[in-house]
């Protein structure tokens, strides 16, 4: 493996396959290792460029190589997929991989630290428990339904359940009862979950100086900030705002041709969970937009009055996403502009 100058790896849970490549770009190095073996041999090879997908355990085994001195890279996966030549199997995927990173215009993924990856594994059960008591909750409007109760959308009327339930009114059958009482138990201890998790992701927040740095941002509460934070990072891989913009899915997509520019709507590309995030965060900007007084309140006032509000809501988003790039790649807090009169 002396003259291996780039290193494909195709990762599984148990094998990975290498493709090597030297600096002409012939094929010298085609095995396949078990986990234990992989760390070693690399462990004890010379210095090269290490390719993977940006996929489960890639940031780790990343973390891992980069210790024994080699430049880790790794690429989204949809970037690979044109370079697969014949038939799909893990050797042509690294195949795949390696002749991805020659490419001179390829966009690579940065790898993430541990506390990276820690905020985004909290944020990620956040939203599965948001999810089941979401859930819970329309299961609980559809189980009263049937009976001819209608409840109001909220969660007052869910912290009002055990109430409604004893109210003779409703005469409701005992064993129903007993099941939407159990949901409602089970919406409780989400709940009490959920507010744990925010409580812990606040903290760690505190401790992160990017993060505080982000709060300073119109719209970008604890929740959206620790996100940021987490996906983002130090934001180096990205070139400008308009591309960390792009990279969440908040710029119009294209169907141009013959010299015809067209543009649809947001592509919607990238996280939608950073995506919503700040679409939720300009909303809230905009409830408030005849408070503001800087030169953002003044571009927001002039465009709520010739655009529709959603569409208001993306260019906002669009513009805090550049915003947060501008924080987090040059340091510093936001600083609003004054309104030119």
């Amino acid at each position: 493996m002396t003259s291996v100058a780039l290193l494909g790896i195709d990762i599984g849970k148990h094998t990975f396959y290498l493709h090597g490549q030297d600096q002409h770009g012939h094929q010298v190095l085609r095995k396949k290792y078990s986990r234990r073996q992989l760390i070693d041999v690399l462990a004890n090879t010379p210095v090269c460029t290490v390719v993977m997908e940006s996929c489960a355990g890639a940031h780790w085994l990343a973390r891992k190589l980069a210790e024994s001195g080699h430049q880790v890279k790794l690429i989204a996966p949809q970037y690979v997929k044109p370079f697969l030549k014949g038939n799909k199997n893990d050797y042509n995927d690294a195949e795949a991989i390696c002749e991805a990173a020659a490419r001179p215009s390829m966009r690579f993924v940065a790898v993430k630290t541990p506390e990276q990856q820690t905020l985004s594994a909290l944020h990620r059960l956040r939203e599965s428990l948001i999810a089941h008591r979401t859930a819970a909750i329309n299961q609980v409007h559809g189980f009263l339904l049937e009976f001819g109760v209608s409840l109001p959308i909220g969660m007052a009327s869910i912290q009002r359940l055990p109430a409604l339930l004893d109210d003779p009114v409703h005469a409701l059958p005992p064993r129903l009862v007993q099941v939407l009482l159990r949901l409602h138990a089970r919406i409780k201890g989400l709940s009490a979950e959920i507010k744990d998790i925010e409580a812990e992701l606040a903290r760690q927040l505190q401790d992160d100086d990017a993060g505080r740095r982000l709060l300073s941002i119109p719209g970008i509460g604890p929740i959206s900030a620790s996100a940021l934070a987490a996906e983002a990072g130090d934001a180096s891989q990205f070139k400008c705002g308009r591309d960390f913009a792009a990279s969440l899915g908040l710029v119009p997509r294209q169907y141009s041709t013959g010299g015809k520019q067209t543009l649809l709507g947001i592509s919607k590309r990238g996280d939608k969970h950073l995506r919503r995030l700040l679409v939720q965060g300009a909303r809230a900007v905009m409830q408030r937009a005849d408070r503001r007084d800087d030169a953002l309140g003044a571009w927001l006032r002039g465009l709520l009055g010739r655009r529709h509000s959603n569409v208001v809501a993306c260019a906002l988003a669009n513009k805090l996403a550049r915003i947060v790039w501008a924080v987090l790649a040059k340091g510093g807090q936001y600083q609003p502009h004054p309104h030119a009169v």
